[in-house]
């Protein structure tokens, strides 16, 4: 059986960039509340390098739902679940009421955009 520390590395690897953060910052976190075990010395995290994306041109005609698919491979150091509830609403919305792809996809950029700037902020 792997040690808990080759058990923490293999789940730590498979996680996306935004997840790697966050458990480090966690790790952080529980390691600051009762102060380092004697003889074990606590260095803080290094900064997860999170990846640039790569904006994928928007295709003449783009439908909502192709406009998301678009912006998850630009953007797929962002955890989707995460952003799930402001895109399901806006798409949702955009269903119900007819409303112009271009200004809906416009409004899905941006959601990408801030939490891309917001991952980026959070991992400085």
């Amino acid at each position: 059986m792997a040690s808990a520390e080759q058990q923490l590395t293999e789940h730590f690897q498979r996680l996306s960039a935004g997840d790697q953060a966050t458990l480090l910052a966690f790790a952080a976190f529980l390691a600051s509340r009762g102060g380092p075990s004697p003889g074990v010395t606590v260095k803080p995290p290094e900064p997860v390098m999170i990846p640039e994306p790569e904006i994928i041109e928007r295709p003449a005609g783009e439908s909502v739902v192709g406009a998301l698919k678009r912006l998850s491979k630009s953007y797929p150091m962002l955890n989707k679940t995460e952003m799930l509830s402001a895109t399901s609403d806006l798409v949702a919305t955009s269903i119900m009421q007819g409303s112009d792809p271009a200004g809906v996809i416009d409004e899905l950029e941006a959601i990408f955009r801030t939490h891309y700037a917001q991952l980026v902020s959070a991992n400085k």
